[in-house]
């Protein structure tokens, strides 16, 4: 499916039938408002709503009885419930986003088939088509647990018998070793002089969100999202408290201090509306276009011909490639690409000035904060880690933090 709209239910009124239109083509569905009708819509329903983001539907499958019901039908309903519950109106959250990778494989294989037949072995299948996706065992177990996770809710609600729900949570998760699902490499703090060698190569925008994670050890998602409203300014200690972060829905708070060295970073971009973001792509670009010139160096004039030229070649490029224009928001995506383009430029140059130079390995925005927390742990101990994270346990701590091999050595010299 390639429709970006959720094809309505229609009556064809010369044969009485009803009818969608999909991809500019007319797909009969059977006799008008009659139930085999209202499934074979619902399995096309459910396919658009996964594939696009999951737009809502008009089409209500609790209509036909909870024993018919189809596995395509009960995604639809489950759409609905989770585009509000997850808070996704617009169907931009991650937890959203993931629910639509993990059910995307269940109306693929069993869209068709009655919610209730669905078992543990036909769970297991979708999670042999992830391994064999080549997809990694810790993200096969989250998707098996949000496919659980959708039955539970449709057991809460009636749709299907307990049994099925108390039957897929048989179906334990991979376990390390004892299964053939490749394993993820684990994300390991990045060297600070990598980040230093990056940081000329990339925008301003970017430089200053880089050091910012650096410094406070906030997530890409948080550090993106900074508007002059959420930065209480009233001492000498700024404190920046995210409208959205991680642990919002279990009700924790989240207030980063911001320490001479981080409000002399944002202080170039306060200058803007209380409700501006302060690290604009679109503004990025804007100065990366008016530099150009300079960085090229020019000493002659740029006559009207040139510009003519520059114009018409500027038109052809958006016509055989349109680009979507630049936000006012960086979102993590955009975030990690930013960098990653840096990296080619540092690459490209370390590589022109000497042939044999080992290239840098690309890094994540992620990386930072494991850095911050290794840093954080080393100088002041787990709990100061801890917080400064936003974490409610001091064992997820050791996710980010490297241990202290240095630490360890020194005690090896004097005990052991």
């Amino acid at each position: 499916m390639g429709s970006t709209k959720i094809p309505r239910y229609c009556l064809h009124k010369a044969s009485g039938q009803a009818r969608v239109r999909v991809n500019g083509r007319y797909v009969y569905l059977g006799k008008y408002n009659s139930d085999k009708s209202k499934q074979a819509y619902a399995r096309i329903v459910a396919k658009c709503t996964v594939e696009d983001s999951g737009k809502t539907p008009s089409f209500r499958s609790s209509e036909i009885p909870s024993e018919s019901i189809l596995i395509s039908e009960l995604v639809v309903e489950y759409l609905k419930f989770a585009k509000e519950y997850y808070g996704a109106a617009t169907g931009t959250t991650s937890e959203y986003r993931c629910m639509l990778d993990a059910i995307r494989p269940l109306c693929d294989l069993f869209g068709d088939q009655p919610a209730r037949d669905f078992g543990p072995l036909k769970l297991k299948a979708i999670r042999k088509v992830l391994i064999d996706r080549g997809i990694c065992r810790t993200h096969i177990n989250k998707r098996i647990g949000r496919i659980i996770r959708l039955f539970k809710w449709a057991t809460s609600e009636e749709l299907v018998a307990p049994s099925v729900f108390e039957g897929l949570r048989t179906v334990t998760g991979l376990r390390y070793g004892h299964t053939n699902a490749r394993e993820s490499e684990p994300v390991k703090p990045v060297d600070i002089a990598v980040v230093r060698a990056t940081l000329p190569h990339v925008s301003r925008q970017i430089q200053a969100m880089i050091n910012l994670q650096l410094l406070t050890g906030m997530r890409p998602s948080e550090v993106i999202g900074m508007r002059p409203e959420l930065i209480n300014r009233e001492s000498d200690v700024w404190v920046y408290e995210p409208d959205k972060h991680k642990n919002k829905w279990r009700g924790h708070s989240r207030r980063v201090p911001l320490g001479p060295k981080a409000i002399a970073i944002l202080k170039p971009f306060m200058e803007r509306g209380s409700s501006e973001y302060l690290f604009s792509p679109a503004e990025a670009e804007q100065e990366r276009n008016a530099n150009r010139a300079i960085e090229r160096n020019r000493t002659t004039p740029v006559y009207p011909c040139e510009l003519r030229r520059r114009e018409k070649r500027l038109v052809a490029a958006k016509k055989n490639n349109p680009r979507r224009p630049k936000g006012d928001c960086y979102n993590p995506n955009s975030y990690r690409r930013a960098i990653e383009y840096g990296l080619v430029k540092l690459n490209r140059l370390r590589l022109k000035g000497s042939p044999d130079a080992k290239p840098i390995e690309q890094w994540t925005p992620y990386q930072l904060r494991h850095t911050f927390a290794t840093e954080m742990r080393r100088k002041h101990g787990v709990e100061a880690a801890q917080l400064g994270l936003g974490h409610a346990r001091t064992n997820i701590v050791d996710i980010y933090a490297e241990k202290n091999l240095a630490f360890l050595k020194d005690l090896a010299k004097e005990h052991g």
